[in-house]
């Protein structure tokens, strides 16, 4: 029996992807030591949002080991090497984060509140070659827009 090699063997997103389930696995059952297997110790964070609504940042620095704030996904999609996680905490907090993830190791963090996010591949050109820049969608926030309510909205150019 002859194995097709190319069907089971994991993509790089789909790895990227399992990396970043196990984090938030990991997050909800208190595991840090699983945590800090998936984070790199100099983790870059942005953070868009009210400053009150800082739960991931004190929940990864140890500033709050309970914050009320439980990070449970609704949708995450691996591009390349990002990964696109999305949640509601009730009816009134959104959340996106964007990770970045090198070698199974979640290296970037941008975190957003109540902000629908388009991120698009952004590729500026060759000073030689002529062409205009080209920018084209990888990912669109679909939770934060569903709701019929106006939310800001941001997008992000990587």
């Amino acid at each position: 029996m002859v194995r097709d090699l190319a069907s089971s063997t994991p993509t790089l997103e789909s790895q990227n992807e399992e990396a970043i389930r196990q984090l938030y696995d990991a997050l909800s059952s208190g595991n840090a030591r699983a945590v800090q297997s998936i984070l790199a110790p100099d983790l870059e964070w942005w953070f868009h949002g009210p400053p009150d609504c800082e739960y991931l940042m004190r929940l990864l620095t140890g500033l709050s080991h309970h914050t009320g704030f439980s990070f449970r996904p609704d949708t995450l999609t691996a591009v390349g090497d990002k990964v696109f996680v999305e949640g509601y905490l009730g009816e009134s907090l959104y959340w996106v984060h964007v990770w970045t993830v090198e070698n199974g190791i979640a290296t970037e963090v941008r975190e957003y509140f109540n902000t629908s996010l388009v991120v698009t591949d952004f590729n500026p050109p060759s000073s030689s070659s002529g062409k205009s820049s080209v920018c084209r969608p990888l990912w669109q926030s679909e939770l934060g827009k569903s709701d019929g309510e106006s939310m800001p909205g941001l997008v992000l150019a990587i």
